[in-house]
């Protein structure tokens, strides 16, 4: 069988910039693919139209204008890049059908990386389904790629690094009416302590400390701060108007023109899991992770994951796993040695440790409230199908044990986002109502195309796919 590619990478973010420049570098034939215009990926997103302009890049911070050297390696290591590109079928092989502009290409290659990054965590509450309420990472984009910041009476509710990070954006953008509803749970903090030592070594007191910093240009009186915030409720009729919520136990009503959710970050598990990749729960993060072992590599040959889309472990350390799972393949394309690529892995890997050290205390001091997994009877839960989570317990009453029997009973996951939104919540509420764990309970089966095609371009890729076996 010829290969189009020695190695074929799908995401442009920190793990898929480092993994296509570290192959390319290497002399192996690799393709980067990405949905998006240029390379960068949510964290680095327009890093090169922005580097270059003060007031945006001084809002965005240092750290966003770091992977502005990761894009420059990336464009002189002759890796052939492809973006605006969508990936909607990937089989074993690894085989890749992609889609750009209307045109369908089928590509194989020896090794096939996946990057594609995280995606925020469902944060099902009632009224998160009207105009006017968006997520965190959404509006990240919109400061990101069109300088666009939010502006009235802005409404942030959540916890974690990028709600902090994103809070202090906007108050440096300008925003003049900006509150924040801290979910953050203080018992927690007993759950974190114990980790805390090892997050003062290697680079984790970096981040420990920017952190300590958000936290103290928050707290000077710009932004109104609730904390111990549970019970957030979302009114208005044609656009979210107000928030109420208990604070400390006590009852509270916000007006509002705009509101932000964010409950953390989960791995992008829709092709993954599309390919059959095993995943399993992680306790830690509170969310499902696939296997691999320490090059990345998956349980499909052929494949590996590197980056968020494995487990959360940020930009930096994203990058050093993209670059353990090129010199994996690299070796076994005979391009360096096994002693070269053993040598390179351990100053690889001991670089990623320091980036993770801080990783534990984090993951377990901003751990997701239990109730997103058990919102009312009335909130929708599958925003694609309208689909309630008092219809989703009902279906479980009657004898639904996990998402694929929920779908069958309900059409819950089976819209647009194909379970994207809805899946972990799914998940997550079946568990608590049969008293299982989330790997008994399971996920969707994902199928394809992952991303939508026509029926004009399904029969070109037919087409093109009876070629390929003649």
């Amino acid at each position: 069988m010829s290969l189009d590619w020695d190695a074929i990478v799908i995401g442009a973010g920190p793990a898929g910039m480092a993994a296509a420049a570290t192959l390319a570098e290497g002399g192996a034939r690799t393709l980067l693919l990405d949905e998006q215009a240029e390379p960068g990926g949510q964290i680095y997103r327009a890093v090169e139209r922005n580097r270059d302009k003060a007031r945006l890049s001084a809002i965005l911070g240092p750290d966003y204008l770091r992977g502005a050297a990761l894009v420059d390696r990336l464009r002189a290591s002759g890796a052939s890049l492809r973006f605006s590109t969508s990936v909607w079928r990937v089989e074993e092989g690894p085989i890749v059908w992609s889609r750009t502009d209307g045109r369908i290409a089928h590509e194989r290659a020896g090794a096939l990386v996946i990057a594609t990054g995280a995606m925020e965590r469902p944060v099902p509450v009632a009224g998160w389904t009207l105009p006017g309420v968006m997520t965190v990472g959404a509006m990240q984009i919109l400061l990101k790629s069109s300088g666009l910041a939010p502006s009235g009476r802005l409404v942030l509710a959540g916890t974690g690094p990028l709600f902090y990070l994103f809070a202090r954006q906007c108050l440096e953008a300008g925003a003049e009416h900006l509150t924040l509803l801290d979910t953050a749970q203080t018992r927690n903090i007993p759950a974190a302590l114990p980790h805390f030592p090892r997050a003062l070594t290697g680079q984790g007191w970096r981040y420990l400390t920017k952190g300590i910093g958000l936290l103290a240009a928050l707290s000077t009186g710009r932004a109104k701060i609730f904390r111990g915030v549970t019970g957030i409720a979302i009114e208005g009729e044609a656009q979210a108007a107000s928030v109420r919520f208990l604070s400390g136990g006590k009852p509270q009503q916000l007006d509002c023109d705009l509101v932000g959710l964010h409950e953390g970050v989960i791995p992008q598990q829709q092709m993954t899991r599309s390919l059959g990749c095993d995943h399993r729960w992680d306790e830690g993060q509170a969310c499902f992770h696939p296997r691999r072992d320490e090059w990345g590599r998956s349980t499909k040959p052929g494949v590996f994951i590197a980056g968020d889309a494995g487990g959360i472990v940020g930009a930096e350390a994203s990058r050093h796993e993209g670059e353990a799972a090129a010199l994996a393949i690299l070796a076994e394309l005979g391009r360096i040695a096994p002693a070269e690529r053993d040598a390179r892995l351990q100053a690889v890997r001991k670089a990623r440790g320091a980036h993770l050290s801080a990783r534990p205390f984090l993951d377990r001091l901003y751990r997701p409230r239990a109730d997103l997994a058990t919102p009312p009877d009335a909130v929708t839960i599958c925003r694609c199908e309208a689909i309630s989570a008092g219809s989703l317990r009902l279906a479980v009453a009657r004898g639904a044990l996990g998402p694929n029997q929920a779908k069958a009973y309900l059409r819950v996951g089976m819209g647009p986002c194909q379970g994207r939104l809805c899946g972990p919540s799914v998940t997550g509420l079946i568990a608590r109502e049969t008293n299982r764990g989330e790997d008994e309970t399971g996920y969707y089966r994902v199928r394809d195309p992952l991303k939508p095609i026509t029926v004009a371009e399904l029969a070109s890729a037919s087409r093109q796919e009876s070629r390929h076996e003649s």
